[in-house]
């Protein structure tokens, strides 16, 4: 495999350095090779992945590593029906990269896969001398290095809940099935969440101006204080808000919504890709009918920072929605 294909890595990285990385690998086809997802007595706590064959084996393997890399260290892993995520320490310097790590892991993953599809369809595969096995995994594992204060804690979450996220989508699949072409105001949107908070009667917009931010650094912080607090009694008092919640106080705003289950509808910078997961501060809100999450753009996997135009277009978006009768 081509070294550039490993180009998406975050420039800067010192990948032979003492570090911890999140790596997840896929099944391209998304079919469920690795497992069946069981939900007893349809609670989602209680979800777990029943394994097939190659799932044993994948974890097997993963759990082989720190065999072949002894600088190296498993900290979590979670097997999913269509991919696998881990979490690993790299303890000391190494010789070679977490990459070629990974690489190693994922070869032997590969053949396993290649094993597998032997062993279920043995008879396809044999009576065509020209249907040969293709490797199962054949993208690269992404690799993530976490760097920043409290990372390692929430990517612990995220490994963990998996199977319940999973769970819960398939119990309330109407809430996190992407939608099409939503019009609104002449606009069309990509949605995902519950779409009836549009035939609500009331909304009001969160946008926290730079004016109150101004006059907070100031000292006068009871302008944005009562503009904060404003928010919070129109949703207690029934209004939908609606917001691209960009802003450090908007966040605020948006934490006490959520918490107080609230409805609220978020403009996105960003469309949804395929299989797309809200995230963690979102998903229950969203598994709740709490939330709508509107986007006019396509979805572009290099995206990385909302731009101040962008940010300018969703507050706009916001008011359309919030001065519309629906």
């Amino acid at each position: 495999m081509a070294s550039n294909q490993w180009k998406w890595q975050e420039p800067g990285t010192v990948w032979k350095g003492v570090g911890i990385y999140h790596v997840t690998m896929t099944v391209p086809s998304r079919e469920p090779l690795l497992g069946t997802l069981q939900i007893p007595d349809n609670d989602p706590k209680q979800a777990f992945v029943e394994r097939t064959d190659l799932g044993k084996e994948i974890v097997y393997l993963i759990g082989s590593i720190p065999n072949y890399r002894p600088q190296i260290r498993l900290l979590q892993y979670c097997l999913m029906p269509d991919h696998v995520h881990f979490i690993v320490h790299v303890q000391q310097q190494m010789p070679y990269s977490i990459k070629a790590a990974i690489r190693g892991f994922w070869q032997a993953a590969k053949k396993a896969g290649r094993e597998y599809i032997l062993s279920i369809s043995p008879n396809d595969i044999r009576n065509n001398e020209q249907n040969t096995p293709s490797p199962i995994f054949t993208e690269i594992p992404f690799i993530r290095p976490l760097s920043r204060s409290g990372q390692l804690q929430t990517m612990y979450d995220y490994v963990r809940m998996n199977p319940q996220r999973l769970a819960t989508k398939h119990l309330m699949h109407g809430f996190f099935r992407v939608q099409e072409n939503i019009e609104i105001a002449g606009r069309r949107y990509s949605a995902v969440g519950n779409t009836k908070l549009l035939l609500s009667d009331r909304f009001e917009t969160v946008h926290v101006r730079h004016e109150l931010l101004n006059l907070a650094a100031t000292g006068n912080d009871h302008p944005l204080r009562n503009y904060m607090n404003g928010c919070i009694i129109a949703a207690r008092k029934g209004a939908v808000m609606v917001s691209p919640f960009i802003s450090e106080k908007e966040k605020e705003i948006q934490t006490v919504l959520l918490a107080e289950e609230h409805p609220i509808i978020l403009l996105a910078d960003n469309g949804f890709r395929d299989y797309y997961k809200p995230s963690a501060g979102l998903f229950d809100s969203v598994a709740a009918g709490n939330v709508l999450i509107l986007s006019p753009w396509p979805y572009d996997p290099q995206k990385k920072r909302v731009s101040r135009s962008e940010c300018v277009a969703m507050n706009g978006m916001a008011e359309e929605i919030a001065n519309l009768h629906f």
